[in-house]
């Protein structure tokens, strides 16, 4: 496995003890609809909100942020598979929010840990996703 992937699977660990610690429950790890994975899905405790999560891991900071990486595109197939995910299991009727965590290190050193809560709506991507098309030559 390249390096790439392992940090990736640590960065997915570090996220699941985050999450966890601060009292969500992990229903679905790298769930896939139509070629889409998500990274997590989490409810509370009263299975009334669904969030699902993005886990963005880099060894460093220096070319940005990890979350930056989460774009327009990769939001919109997030919210896809989101909407499958919630036909699917039947959850509809839950609030839903969009999370990205962002993880900057590497098992061998101090890492941080960035939890944007409501990174983006459902709506965002696809507002994005058009303009962006509409405008295209």
């Amino acid at each position: 496995m390249a390096y790439g992937n392992d940090l990736g699977h640590w960065g997915e660990d570090i996220a699941v003890e985050y999450m966890t610690g601060n009292g969500w429950y992990l229903r679905h790890r790298n769930w896939c609809y139509d070629g889409i994975e998500i990274d997590q899905v989490y409810i509370d405790e009263e299975d009334s909100i669904l969030v699902f999560v993005e886990v963005k891991t880099r060894s460093t900071d220096m070319y940005g942020n990890p979350s930056e990486a989460v774009d327009a595109e990769k939001r919109r197939r997030i919210v896809h598979a989101a909407a499958a995910y919630l036909s699917a299991f039947k959850k509809e009727n839950r609030e839903v929010r969009y999370d990205i965590i962002s993880i900057i290190g590497t098992p061998d050193t101090q890492h941080t840990i960035r939890h944007i809560e409501d990174a983006f709506t459902m709506l965002d991507p696809y507002e994005d996703f058009s303009v962006s098309r509409r405008y295209r030559i």
